[in-house]
């Protein structure tokens, strides 16, 4: 197999392969494949006995696939995993890797409408072959919808007036008009970072980003063995809010319950008590894993639901 870096540079690659405590003759899971970096990595480590499953709806992904009899890659999205894992006669895995966002391949390629640096069109789906492009949720949603979406996923200030401005250029259909459309609400110090916390929200209502986690965190503990582990890598605020408030407590929410003796209900015990991020060293080499934060957690003995 041609093996190349460029697809996507494999964040807290060591750190987070340590973390599943791979055995050799265990059984894992890669939910978020993309150039395989993190599945080569556990691969090195696995005996001839061990099994490693990727997942990756991308279609793109299937150019990465290592030459390997102990690999399968899924060609799904990751909500399914308990799904796509029984028609593997899979019932149970020793660790699963999670590595989330859009992979670095996904946002160089211009044409996907990932990125604000490149005129094309408003895809931004990480499946172009399912779902809701970003020009149809630009095109079709009212004002409400709009604010909603750029509120709760880009945390933008004052969110109606950048609903209002969508609105008032509708239909958009590429990247550089949408830009357009808002750059003068953009603060002065910040352009670029306020335009990008727009596209995020728009790539997350596409894709329904922290709904497939949310899905992929409460399938992980029926999936996973006891002593499973799970690792999971954020890229923003509301991906590690997800991650942190289940590991802890066992709801999104951010709620924690206790029983007659004080003890925490919840099916997984964190393992990092605060999320671990990326060394100096690696974020010079690889500018795009500076907001990566890592938590991962343990499946508790005895818990299936």
């Amino acid at each position: 197999m041609i093996w190349t870096m460029s697809y996507h540079n494999p964040v807290l690659l060591k750190e987070s392969v340590d973390l599943m405590a791979i055995k050799a003759d265990g059984v894992y899971v890669d939910v978020t494949f993309g150039g395989g970096g993190h599945s080569r990595e556990i691969l090195s480590r696995l005996g001839e006995q061990g099994k490693l499953f990727a997942f990756d709806q991308d279609p793109d992904a299937k150019n990465n696939i290592p030459d390997d009899p102990r690999f399968t890659l899924i060609s799904s999205n990751f909500r399914y995993l308990q799904k796509m894992l029984r028609m593997q006669g899979i019932t149970s895995v020793d660790a699963i890797l999670g590595d989330f966002g859009i992979s670095s391949h996904q946002i160089d390629e211009g044409e996907r409408g990932f990125s604000l640096r490149y005129d094309a069109a408003l895809d931004m789906r990480m499946n172009r072959n399912k779902g809701r492009s970003a020009a149809d949720v630009l095109n079709q949603s009212d004002e409400t919808e709009l604010i909603r979406i750029l509120k709760q996923y880009g945390e933008i200030p004052r969110p109606h007036l950048a609903a209002r401005a969508i609105i008032s250029k509708q239909p958009l259909e590429s990247t550089f008009q949408l830009k357009a459309a808002i750059e003068k609400l953009a603060p002065r110090n910040k352009p670029g970072q306020y335009i990008a916390q727009v596209f995020q929200a728009i790539r997350i209502e596409v894709n329904e980003e922290l709904k497939v986690i949310e899905e992929l965190l409460e399938q992980s503990t029926a999936v996973l063995k006891d002593q499973g582990r799970i690792v999971c890598i954020s890229y923003h605020s509301l991906e590690d809010r997800l991650v942190k408030n289940y590991f802890r407590g066992g709801h999104f929410d951010g709620s924690m319950e206790k029983d007659f003796y004080g003890n925490l209900i919840r099916p997984l015990e964190p393992i990092t008590r605060k999320p671990l991020i990326p060394s100096d060293e690696e974020i010079s080499i690889n500018p795009r894993a500076r907001s990566a934060k890592m938590r991962a957690a343990e499946k508790i003995a005895g818990k299936n639901d």
